[in-house]
């Protein structure tokens, strides 16, 4: 009985305390229908609606173009990272070199001049009567051309057996008219990316390795994918290569101008987006080449008005991603996975990928045993999937 009359103050005590909780959630409630109703609707234009998840996509990893190069500028030279210029340090260098670039295109000492044997080539490229023996003739009389094509036919990216090549005439039989073209406007153009040591050395060779990949790249897709002239295509690849090396000397003349100016490779890597594909074609004009190869490189220009891009447009394009991603692969900037995600990314099937990925990344014994089996085949005829 005791034990009972204690637990009563206890239970009395709890009654209290669950009825001032109560009274205070339900006037708590009450006061804020109060506020809600003494304040004015919220406008909907002022209200901050919660971020949302991006949608997942359906490219993982996938970089975009304007990475992909940013990542190529940084393997270019070598640099862990490379942010956009500060715009003191950009707008202290761009006048001067917008100013030379404006005729360097047409100065020996920042362009080369047309190769004597390009138009030679160019009509014997596009003739079917020409023989294999007459091209090597044509290419036989510029001893420089000849040994730096024969340099060419001995590397990994064009040999097709383990046998050397010693002569113009073995090359041109094993390679066929699509492999020697390939490799001519190729040896015409090399040397220019032989540059004296300088600030940023590795700049050149890397520049160089992206340019004959764009260039194989571009024509493969022109042949694969757009059905328009392969040759031209890798020319348009070789092309904006040789821009990208005026612009350059260019930038670094200016900066030895200034005593005490350090080149900025942000600014310099600014500047060749800006103007190495209006240099490009100033070459090309200046070379006399065809005015759909102009149209080309100024579909490349970021400052163009917007438009489509034409077929062979396109193929510089896609070429030259692709030749970014291979050279970033083989630097070890990038994986397979991240390379195939970005271009499928682009718009690349998954076709056009692999077939051109393998060449570029110097897995080529396919290519060298479908060449070898028979040397006439070219992209046009081996690449096109079956309708």
């Amino acid at each position: 009985m005791p034990a009972v009359w204690l637990g009563l103050p206890i239970i009395a005590a709890l009654a209290i305390v669950i009825w001032l909780l109560t009274r205070r959630d339900r006037r708590a409630g009450d006061l804020g229908s109060a506020a809600a109703a003494a304040s004015p609707a919220p406008d909907p234009s002022r209200v901050e609606t919660p971020l949302k998840a991006a949608p997942e996509s359906p490219h993982g990893g996938a970089l975009t173009a304007a990475e992909i190069f940013n990542k190529l500028d940084e393997l270019a030279f070598n640099v862990a990272s490379l942010a956009p210029p500060a715009p003191a340090a950009y707008d202290a260098i761009a006048p001067g070199v917008r100013a030379v670039l404006e005729t360097a295109a047409t100065e020996l000492r920042h362009a080369p001049r047309r190769p004597l044997l390009l138009p030679q080539l160019l009509r014997a490229m596009r003739n079917d009567d020409v023989s294999r023996r007459d091209l090597a003739k044509i290419i036989a009389r510029d001893p420089a051309l000849a040994g730096d094509l024969l340099k060419l036919a001995n590397t990994a990216f064009y040999r097709v057996s383990e046998r050397p090549v010693e002569s113009i005439d073995r090359a041109v039989a094993l390679l066929g008219m699509d492999g020697i073209r390939s490799l001519v406007a190729t040896a015409l153009v090399q040397p220019v990316f032989h540059l004296t040591k300088q600030e940023f050395p590795r700049f050149p060779e890397v520049v160089w390795e992206h340019t004959y990949r764009a260039a194989t790249a571009a024509e493969a897709h022109a042949a694969i994918v757009e059905d328009t002239d392969p040759f031209a295509a890798q020319l348009l690849g070789l092309t904006m290569g040789l821009g990208e090396i005026v612009v350059f000397r260019v930038v670094l003349e200016q900066y030895a101008a200034r005593p005490g100016s350090r080149p900025d490779p942000a600014v310099i890597a600014a500047l060749l987006d800006a103007h190495g594909a209006a240099v490009a074609r100033r070459i090309a004009a200046s070379w006399e080449l065809s005015e759909r190869i102009l149209t080309a490189l100024e579909d490349q220009i970021p400052s163009a008005h917007v438009r489509e891009r034409t077929s062979l447009g396109r193929s510089l394009y896609f070429g030259r991603l692709i030749g970014a991603l291979a050279v970033l692969q083989l630097g070890k900037r990038v994986d397979n996975e991240v390379a195939k995600a970005s271009m499928l990314a682009s718009g690349a099937t998954g076709f056009q990928f692999e077939r051109i990925w393998a060449r570029l990344t110097g897995n080529v014994a396919a290519g060298a045993a479908e060449r070898r089996s028979d040397p006439q085949r070219s992209w046009r005829d081996s690449g096109r999937p079956g309708r």
